[in-house]
């Protein structure tokens, strides 16, 4: 039992930063915005996560013959524009609701369902000219722990802790209608001083966590005033655990694609990505992402 519950916390620890919304980007996010606009995003999140790795290798001993954890979540948001010191400048604020349930070889796991972390950022562009299509952008992220959050069960919408992230993003032209775009982001993880079962505590005691880098890269084609695609590649490295100042050897090194398409129209702007993970170090396999969002200026 004790080595279950061992496994039980590593999966639970490696899927963690991952349940979140990320600092993925959309097609065109780091072009610069125009001024004073008001605009309300809402969006449908899900995920499903399998196979659980330790160092590379499968581990398919009980509990993990077939474990799968679903992650959904449908996440408002509400974006203004403005300028500052002559720079464009955009902030947004966003509050999901969802629900993370273990199934397969784990389904006796508790799932949970609630509101999760409340999600704040802000982004500027030193430099963006419209007439070459080309910008860099600085955005800082941060997350404040309002989610439901319960020491005595491994998976929750909440974190219980605090995140920052800083991120820049540069897009330019390639050829035609088509651009390329790279970004690089690292966040931080505040410390949740009340972990307990996913820490194989019976006792709160701290979970801390190392910094994870994400670069993404990828080519964005404009088919026309209404279409937009794009591919994306991902790399994401760091993120290890210590428990009650204990090391637990679980970098994440993973590697993923996201596909994406932008639809304009005049009711407002539909995207939709697929993606999912292509190799993973530490944690559980992420075999699909799917978002579909809904942008509306008001």
């Amino acid at each position: 039992m004790k080595q279950f519950l061992k496994r039980l916390s590593c999966c639970a620890l490696c899927l963690y930063p991952l349940l979140g919304w990320g600092v993925d980007l959309q097609p065109n996010d780091i072009v610069a915005p125009l001024p004073d606009k008001r605009y309300a995003q809402i969006t449908y999140y899900n995920t499903e996560n399998n196979t659980y790795y330790k160092n590379g290798s499968v581990i398919s001993a009980s509990p993990f013959a077939s474990p799968v954890v679903d992650a959904q979540s449908v996440i408002p948001k509400f974006i203004g524009t403005y300028t500052i010191a002559n720079l464009p400048g955009a902030s947004y604020v966003q509050l999901p609701y969802g629900s993370v349930r273990p199934a397969g070889s784990i389904s006796g796991t508790p799932s949970d369902t609630g509101i999760g972390d409340i999600a704040l950022a802000t982004a500027i562009w030193p430099y963006s000219n419209r007439e070459t299509r080309t910008y860099l952008g600085l955005a800082a992220y941060l997350t404040i722990p309002t989610g439901g959050y319960s020491s005595m069960q491994p998976f929750n919408m909440g974190g219980n802790r605090y995140t920052t992230d800083i991120q820049l993003g540069y897009q330019q032209p390639i050829v035609g209608d088509l651009d390329g775009m790279f970004a690089i982001d690292t966040m931080w993880y505040g410390g949740n001083s009340q972990c307990s079962v996913a820490c194989l505590s019976s006792t709160n005691v701290p979970l801390n966590q190392k910094p994870v880098t994400t670069t993404q890269v990828g080519p964005i084609y404009k088919i026309n005033q209404i279409f937009t695609v794009s591919a994306q590649y991902y790399y994401v490295a760091g993120g290890a655990t210590t428990i009650n100042n204990v090391y637990q050897n679980n970098v994440i090194n993973t590697q993923r694609f996201m596909l994406s398409s932008l639809m304009h129209t005049d009711i407002g702007r539909f995207s939709l990505q697929y993606g999912r993970d292509m190799g993973v170090q530490n944690g559980l396999i992420q075999t699909r992402v799917f978002t579909l969002r809904f942008l509306r200026e008001f």
